[in-house]
């Protein structure tokens, strides 16, 4: 018998992974762990370098058990572990879509099959999957109403966004959920409520992995490109590594290769994408601390409050930018107001004498001392005007959470995606100074 396989040697790595440097706690002992993997395994999946544990900055994640090198495989899970549509159509389910008309979409087949499966409870083949997946999430469409409004623009607008998508999936699949009646003891309008389609399509929004399927008649014609991936969907995101990620033909497996190096114990990264914040906390609903990808959007309507309205060629210059794409995506970053902004600006700022010039701005010519200066200046006003909406926001959910303990966790969220705006507006203001001394 090999040493430390027994009660004891389980205590003693237990103990060795609880007090790691990296603050992970180890929770490969938790029953719902030793279930998964189990569950795993018999699907050709036994990986022994990554170990569930808990981070005191991350949350739930993966920690390493080995050193990773650069461009090695960190984990590659067999497609027999991979919920896809493919494994919706071959379960019980697939016989009611098959026939169903007009087609159901990809996405409302796999939240169909995750709501009864949770449902199923203990007789679900997939309950050792199941019971890991968040409760629970922090998606805009699960935040309450209150607490949206809290967010900047434009992700308060794409938050009200999502709310409506969600509305009106729930709305339009009604009609099939109620010809699923037969295969469930309890009224359908119960199982398939609409927090359970919430759950589902925020588990498939935020978990999923890239995977191209074949069109099949049975779907309408959205893409089919999701496959939930137990175990993998662990690994948290860092907007500082680099992955490549996809469905391996002649392995039949989903591999993910790093281009970072890992030291043993570590918390394992992948990538989800160049995401800013506003981004993260849109699809994922999380933010990612000193996000190097993180900005601050200027809106057109902010832009407008600044202009000449005196200005006879304001509609023009309006409608040049308009046709250029520079009304959107304006920006204050770590590095200063970015060159959308700027360039806008410029455009906007030009006097009579200068307008004809127009292209050369857009070019990226200096026109004149004066067009500098100008446009330096309205970047700075945006830029302070924001400093005081974002130092107010934060004001505000300072007071909510002494009187609403129960959106503590949702204010939080939005309290850290407001220090991380404020800390990248005071950066610009202070290179906006440095830009104006320079010129003045």
């Amino acid at each position: 018998m090999r040493k430390n396989r027994g009660r004891t040697g389980r205590k003693r790595r237990r103990k060795q992974f609880s007090n790691l440097p990296s603050n992970g706690v180890n929770q490969s002992h938790k029953l719902e762990y030793i279930q998964l993997r189990k569950w795993l395994k018999e699907r050709g999946f036994d990986d022994r370098n990554l170990r569930p544990a808990q981070f005191s900055d991350t949350g739930r994640g993966l920690m390493t058990t080995k050193t990773f090198q650069a461009g090695e495989l960190i984990i590659s899970l067999p497609e027999k572990c991979l919920l896809t549509t493919g494994t919706v159509l071959s379960s019980y389910l697939g016989e009611n879509i098959a026939k169903w008309k007009p087609p159901i979409s990809p996405l409302i087949a796999l939240c169909t099959f995750l709501i009864a499966e949770k449902y199923a409870g203990e007789q679900s083949v997939w309950k050792p999957y199941l019971d890991v997946l968040p409760k629970t999430y922090k998606c805009p469409v699960c935040l309450e109403q209150e607490v949206v409004r809290l967010l900047p623009e434009p992700l308060r607008r794409k938050a009200q966004e999502q709310r409506t998508v969600v509305q009106e999936l729930y709305t339009s699949s009604k009609t099939f959920f109620s010809s699923l009646q037969s295969l469930f003891t309890e009224n359908v309008e119960t199982v398939f409520n609409y927090d359970a389609l919430k759950w589902a399509w925020c588990t498939i929004n935020t978990r999923t992995v890239y995977m191209k399927h074949s069109q099949r008649e049975c779907f309408s014609r959205e893409p089919d490109v999701f496959a939930l991936a137990p175990y993998l969907d662990l690994l948290n995101h860092s907007p500082n590594v680099q992955v490549k990620a996809a469905f391996n033909e002649q392995t039949r497996c989903y591999e993910i290769r790093t281009d970072s190096h890992c030291r043993r114990h570590e918390e394992l990264f992948i990538s989800y994408g160049p995401h800013d914040n506003q981004k993260l906390l849109l699809e994922y609903g999380f933010v990612a601390i000193n996000n190097p990808q993180s900005a601050v959007y200027v809106s057109a309507d902010v832009l407008l409050k600044y202009l000449f309205s005196a200005d006879k060629q304001r509609n023009m210059k309006l409608s040049i930018l308009k046709d250029h794409n520079l009304l959107e995506n304006l920006t204050f970053g770590r590095d200063g107001p970015s060159w959308r902004l700027l360039t806008a600006l410029k455009l906007l700022c030009l006097g009579a004498d200068e307008f004809t010039y127009w292209k050369k701005v857009l070019l990226g010519d200096i026109i004149s001392a004066r067009n500098e200066e100008r446009s330096l200046n309205i970047a700075a006003k945006i830029c302070f005007s924001l400093i005081e909406e974002t130092q107010h926001i934060l004001h505000q959910i300072s007071q909510m959470k002494k009187d609403k303990v129960n959106l503590e966790n949702q204010l939080a969220l939005v309290e850290v995606l407001c220090l991380e705006d404020l800390t990248i507006l005071q950066t610009s203001a202070e290179i906006l100074y440095n830009l104006h001394t320079a010129i003045t």
